[in-house]
């Protein structure tokens, strides 16, 4: 398993979970963005910089992703692409994305999008909690557990 991060749009507190967790496990974490970020060193973890532009980074994601990797973002978009290659999703906020939640996913943002086009207001995601940030660690904890179980 590898773990392919969204990092453009990822929390702090999010990347320094899967930095601890990547020494932890001896688990590859790989954040593509579309600027340079800064890293601990470590052998596990790595950075891909891709150009600028709509949906380059997650193209490059779709692109390298393997069955049974995990993508951690909160682009649905790029969930249901990873879901198709036969990844793992799990969301900033600790919820995995699955072939039985992604559709009704989309349709939302999807109709989300449709009325910010005609200028409705939809207002935005809430502020990243306290209890999301639990829910992600317990989730990724889980995640890797399972993952170490099998190898």
């Amino acid at each position: 398993m590898q773990i392919w991060v969204d990092a453009d749009a990822c929390p702090r507190v999010v990347k320094e979970m899967l930095f601890r967790a990547a020494e932890r496990v001896s688990v590859v974490v790989t954040l593509v963005a579309n600027q340079p970020l800064r890293t601990p060193p470590s052998q596990f973890i790595k950075t891909l910089v891709v150009g600028a532009g709509f949906d380059v980074a997650d193209d490059r994601i779709v692109a390298e992703v393997a069955a049974g990797d995990l993508v951690v973002t909160a682009d649905i978009p790029l969930a249901a692409a990873a879901i198709k290659r036969g990844a793992l999703v799990l969301d900033f906020r600790g919820e995995m994305l699955t072939e039985d939640n992604i559709q009704e996913r989309l349709t939302i943002r999807n109709m989300l999008d449709e009325l910010r086009g005609v200028g409705v207001e939809t207002g935005g995601p809430a502020a990243f909690s306290s209890g999301d940030k639990h829910a992600f660690a317990r989730q990724l904890d889980t995640l890797l557990a399972r993952k170490m179980a099998s190898t």
